[in-house]
């Protein structure tokens, strides 16, 4: 049976802009591939209401499960929130338990609840929170999209929150093979090796290094004794320049 697949949608000018690396979809990428729910795209949209809305209905109606980072701040600009509202025709305005859990961060802080900080208790209706033990301000779930914060270290932690009430397949393993020769030679025993092994996905990663042209192999799968025998009759091909 295969795998559960998965999208994320990275919001923010600032990612587009190269202000700020996204750290945030490597560690997704690496946390599904352990669980067993494989990322099949990724998508990067502006802080535009239009474009948030329109890839979160696209991506979650194409994919079992939609994860966002990004936009469910104070500022003026974090529009997430009601976009995702938007996307599923859903009311959204403050909700009474995220705003307690902030109403009780903030009085620990000695600070004020303000109309800023109370953009983030904005949940849509019938959402479920995510819980938040950075900076409390919750995520969100509604229906197979799970929203959560930009700021790595809380969209850690929401990713943590989340992942163990989700169901996966079977982990993919993965084998690298360093081949001292140009792609051009490689491709087409590479391509007939591939074929024989249709369950497994073969990647090659070119490379020069002092002058001399080569290639990571890179083959993945489910099933790990099949990466491991394809792993060997690729050595086979190329034994006199496997690094």
């Amino acid at each position: 049976m295969a795998n559960p697949t998965a999208a994320m949608l990275v919001i923010g000018d600032e990612i587009l802009s190269g202000r700020t690396r996204d750290a945030n979809m490597h560690h997704l990428a690496g946390q599904l591939t352990e669980a067993g729910i494989d990322l099949k795209e990724v998508r990067v949209v502006s802080d535009d209401s239009a474009a948030i809305i329109d890839a979160t209905r696209v991506l979650s109606k194409s994919y079992a499960h939609v994860f966002t980072s990004g936009g469910i701040g104070p500022t003026h600009d974090d529009i997430t929130a009601d976009c995702i509202a938007a996307a599923f025709d859903t009311h959204i305005d403050v909700r009474e338990d995220a705003r307690a859990l902030l109403q009780a961060h903030y009085d620990r802080q000695g600070a004020e609840l303000n109309e800023a900080r109370l953009r983030m208790a904005r949940i849509p209706d019938g959402a479920t929170l995510i819980d938040n033990p950075v900076s409390v301000a919750p995520g969100f779930q509604i229906e197979n999209v799970y929203v959560m914060a930009g700021v790595p270290s809380v969209f850690q932690a929401m990713v943590a929150s989340v992942l163990p009430t989700l169901k996966g397949g079977a982990p993919l393993v993965s084998a690298s093979t360093r081949i001292e020769r140009g792609e051009g030679d490689i491709a087409g025993p590479l391509a007939e090796l591939a074929s024989r092994f249709p369950d497994l996905s073969f990647g090659s990663y070119p490379y020069i290094k002092n002058g001399v042209y080569g290639a990571n192999i890179v083959i993945r799968g489910a099933d790990a004794s099949a990466v491991e025998e394809a792993t060997r009759e690729l050595t086979s091909l190329f034994i006199d320049v496997v690094k």
